[in-house]
């Protein structure tokens, strides 16, 4: 079976492990070469990503490590995408982190740092990607990872995070007329309960995920902006 032709440059955060290295994964094989990011903590796990993907195909990959709640650590990341594999044409905004405690014992250090993650680190990936790809002129694809707590009553801090990251939030990047989508997940929190409250009964995993991700991009979903695209297996009915 050949190889898929080029595709285009995708940076991937919080690809290290999980959901962003699954995605980071199948966009290799449709065809798409990679910047994968985490924090430099995780940098190892960063380059044996790269390793397996140099390895088993043609395609290029680089490691971008970087805090996304950190404007220069963004944009150094973009910058050195679009300056090594030559532009940039996806970007997904996948880095997030969780405090999973009530709101009552949620301190002011992790509030702060969960908005620091999961809003403003979207907000710089939306920003820095939106910006390289309306200098070439071609436009893109912008995705994020939200989750299914933005829309149920759980995990305070987190969930708050995630409301935020609806698509009626960012007007501003659609009207650059870049294809903005947005997907909701939750695949690790309370693992061996959540089967029962799934209607197709099973848990999700990355490769389904980054299923929808690989379509998201994809010249056939041309028509799709500004939605949030539920991925739970039916948890809930929306």
């Amino acid at each position: 079976m050949s190889e898929p032709s080029f595709k285009g440059v995708a940076i991937i955060t919080g690809a290290a492990e999980g959901i962003g290295r699954g995605i980071a994964l199948r966009l290799v094989s449709d065809g798409f070469d990679v910047a994968i990011n985490d924090i430099p903590a995780k940098k190892s796990a960063l380059e044996q990503l790269i390793s397996e993907i140099t390895s088993s195909t043609p395609r290029r990959a680089i490691a971008v490590p970087g805090d996304v709640s950190n404007d220069g650590d963004v944009k150094g990341i973009v910058d050195k995408a679009v300056q090594e594999l030559g532009g940039l044409d996806v970007m997904i905004a996948n880095a997030g982190i969780a405090v999973n405690k009530p709101i009552a014992e949620t301190t002011t250090d992790e509030w702060d740092r969960l908005f620091a993650v999961n809003v403003r680190g979207t907000f710089l990936c939306y920003k820095h990607a939106a910006d390289a790809m309306i200098k070439q002129g071609r436009g893109g694809r912008i995705l994020g990872a939200c989750s299914i707590a933005g829309k149920k009553g759980e995990f305070d801090g987190y969930q708050a995070t995630k409301k935020g990251l609806k698509p009626g939030e960012w007007t501003e990047t659609v009207r650059l007329f870049l294809r903005i989508m947005k997907q909701l997940t939750k695949v690790t929190v309370w693992w061996g309960q959540l089967k029962s409250t799934v209607a197709v009964g099973k848990n999700g995993t990355p490769t389904e995920i980054a299923s929808l991700v690989s379509y998201l991009v994809s010249k056939d979903a041309h028509f799709i902006t500004g939605q949030s695209i539920i991925v739970d297996g039916g948890g809930i009915f929306d």
